[in-house]
């Protein structure tokens, strides 16, 4: 559980040890009336962090700003003002400042140039998109706040047509956090892996990188207390940290001892491609990674249990026609601290699917995080994109920056048949937003690939709601071909936590006796 989760609980602890008090302090004996129930309210501020997007001379970077509606409706609201005593809705990205560290540099050494304003959101309903091209590009980081905090997202696309990071890079742009996990990620020789540590607040962070093999932990230099600027970023590449053999396939766990930090991985591999890492979902004993691309030609997964238990884990893939066990791989062994690491050629066989991780038995569950390689293409021709074990959507969940051609939407419901409201939006540049009701039955994934808004100009973005039934996991993939190469990127739905639960309180003098 992350600590800022762990903040609101104890807050909450408390505020129920007074209430509870209280109750128990009513005057002449009389019952205290009982407390409300915890009322969900939007949340009035939401914060993100984007990293650096490339050093490529050629990148060319697309970023997409958006606040879903709230209510359910699908026209664009008013908004941008606050009333009398409220302050005007804001939603501004600024550039963070590039901070190098002894594990590594960012390339280019060029001085940061901001981008067009990429996050001037005015109103919930329509997507705000603004270019940054080349290397100068620096991070970024911001707030949203008012009607445009709920459920704020901001996707990062760049198109590297040439060189060594070669591909399609894309990243929703993430909540600044204390702890995360990386799967997949690597110290090979082909690769190059940097963790990008971007800090949005006014006061210093200090974070730890630790690195896990095969044979687990890496002896590391420079990853403990690596001090992270107000308002910057730090890039470090991976295989500077250690001094052991390089290792295929690497379990990064990034930790803050004070302030917090956005975190996410650029990996480039020479022959494959290249696209960002994004953190896996907190560790759990059964672990779903959906989206994968039909015609994708190898896939890898990756997993690593942070427990002391040892986990066995079953492998399955939920097809749109059921759930079956690949032939490739039943299972993966996965010892305690360890990283371990398992091809799965011939997956999905033209069919879109997702990977599910569950105990082979129930009774010895030990918790996991994973993530999948998934290559698409042969020869040199081929890309390559990663997809993190993610949560069910519980309430909403949004991807910006889709295109009229080349987006599939991947629903998967695993325990129980489900059905799920799916909004495109207005379109950046005009078009009117498409609400779809998609039924997934249970142990499937269903495919949608043509849910575009009418009329559209511009990219998109799409939310994903439950309306009823079991959970629903959910992926998006975003397929821009290049001079024969299938360039490709998978970002998966993360619950944008738009509302939050505030406990009910009432007056109540007893307490004072």
């Amino acid at each position: 559980m992350k600590r800022t989760t762990l903040s609101l609980i104890a807050g909450a602890t408390a505020l129920a040890a007074v209430t509870g008090f209280a109750s128990l302090s009513a005057p002449d004996g009389a019952a205290a009336p009982r407390a409300a129930a915890p009322t969900r309210l939007p949340v009035e501020r939401a914060g993100l962090a984007c990293p650096v997007p490339s050093t490529s001379e050629v990148a060319e970077t697309l970023y997409t700003s958006y606040t879903p509606l709230s209510g359910g409706g699908t026209a664009p609201a008013k908004g941008g003002t606050g009333g009398a005593d409220k302050p005007a809705a804001t939603a501004q990205l600024r550039p963070a400042a590039s901070t190098s560290t002894s594990g590594g540099t960012a390339k280019g050494g060029k001085k940061a140039k901001p981008p067009k304003a990429p996050a001037t959101v005015t109103a919930p309903g329509k997507p705000v998109t603004a270019e940054a091209n080349g290397p100068a590009a620096p991070a970024l980081a911001g707030a949203a706040s008012g009607i445009l905090a709920p459920g704020w997202t901001v996707q990062q696309t760049t198109v590297v047509p040439a060189g060594g990071a070669r591909g399609l890079l894309g990243l929703s742009c993430g909540a600044p956090d204390t702890d995360f996990w990386f799967p997949a990620a690597s110290t090979a020789k082909e690769r190059q892996d940097y963790v990008h540590l971007t800090n949005p607040d006014d006061t210093a962070a200090v974070a730890d990188i630790e690195l896990y093999g095969p044979e687990g932990v890496l002896k590391s230099q420079f990853t403990e207390g690596i001090p992270v600027p107000a308002r910057s970023t730090v890039p470090v590449l991976l295989s500077t940290l250690t001094g052991e053999a390089a290792q295929q396939s690497v379990t990064v766990h990034v930790t803050t001892r004070s302030g917090r930090v956005g975190a996410a991985i650029a990996s480039a591999d020479e022959k494959l491609g290249s696209d960002w890492i994004a953190p896996s979902a907190d560790p759990a004993s059964t672990a779903v990674l959906p989206g994968i691309p039909a015609d994708a030609t190898s896939v890898r997964l990756v997993a690593f249990v942070p427990g002391e238990d040892d986990a066995d884990l079953k492998i399955q893939l939920v097809t749109q026609s059921g759930t079956i066990v690949p032939a490739s791989a039943r299972s993966l062994h996965v010892k305690s601290g360890m990283t371990a690491a398992v091809d799965l050629p011939d997956l999905t066989r033209g069919e879109v699917g997702s990977l599910m991780l569950s105990p082979s038995d129930p009774k010895k569950a030990a918790p996991v995080v994973a993530a999948l390689r998934v290559v698409r293409g042969k020869g040199d021709d081929t890309e390559v994109a990663f997809v993190p074990a993610t949560g069910a959507v519980s309430a909403r969940a949004t991807v910006a920056d889709n295109r009229a051609k080349g987006t599939t939407l991947a629903l998967t419901a695993v325990g129980a048949a489900a059905q799920v409201k799916v909004t495109a939006s207005a379109g950046s540049g005009g078009g009117t937003p498409v609400t779809k009701t998609v039924t997934v039955k249970e142990g499937t994934t269903t495919a949608v690939p043509d849910l575009v808004p009418e009329g559209l100009k511009g990219s998109y973005a799409l939310t994903v709601e439950p309306v009823s039934g079991g959970k629903v996991y959910a992926a998006r993939t975003l397929a821009v071909p290049l001079d024969g190469t299938p360039m490709f990127t998978v970002q998966t739905f993360v619950d944008d936590r738009g509302t939050v639960e505030v406990p009910s309180a009432r007056q109540d003098l007893g307490v004072l006796d």
